[in-house]
């Protein structure tokens, strides 16, 4: 089975947890800090993918970690997925709860990715238009890429909007091309 099915079905199962225990939002606070801290450390993820290492010793690592942070039922899902294996996903497995998360609340994440930093107003521009189309509260992470020659690329899950200046003189190069060879 693929770790994509695998963690889908274990984000889900705790995010059904969470919808039944009307406490989904404080349970989505303790996904992110779970999921930011193993996004931070190489280190850890790299102990949570050993095999060498004990399920009773990640458990008291991650209970060191965690314990005063998280809520009880956080803490003994993690518990839990150490039990069955499945540290080494522990990662996919939060970034899927996110992603139910969002789903139900409506939010979507964007990576918008440009030549320049960009100022407050364009991202508020940029972050509103996003909104409009996609009608839900968009989430933007922008990135200054001096590799680009100019515009943005937007990213919201598999739909990628390329306005970049590469892009669009790549277009016309092909559009000549196809006119020339007719």
């Amino acid at each position: 089975m693929s770790v994509f099915r695998i963690s889908y079905r274990y984000a889900n199962s705790f995010f059904q947890l969470a919808e039944e225990k009307k406490a989904l939002e404080k349970f989505a606070e303790d996904v992110e800090l779970i999921y930011n801290t193993l996004l931070q450390s190489k280190e850890l993820r790299a102990i949570l993918r050993n095999p060498v290492i004990k399920q009773k010793d990640k458990k008291n690592l991650l209970s060191k970690i965690f314990s005063s942070k998280l809520e009880n039922e956080t803490s003994k899902f993690l518990e839990f997925l150490v039990t069955k294996g499945r540290e080494d996903i522990i990662t996919e497995i939060m970034k899927e709860f996110l992603n139910l998360r969002d789903d139900k609340v409506g939010i979507v994440r964007t990576n918008i990715t440009s030549s320049v930093d960009l100022t407050d107003a364009v991202r508020k521009e940029i972050s509103s238009k996003l909104e409009k189309k996609t009608n839900k509260k968009v989430l933007a992470e922008f990135v200054a890429d001096k590799n680009l020659i100019g515009g943005f690329i937007v990213q919201i899950k598999d739909i990628v909007y390329d306005a970049s200046v590469k892009h669009q003189l790549e277009l016309l190069r092909k559009k000549f091309s196809e006119e020339i060879s007719i």
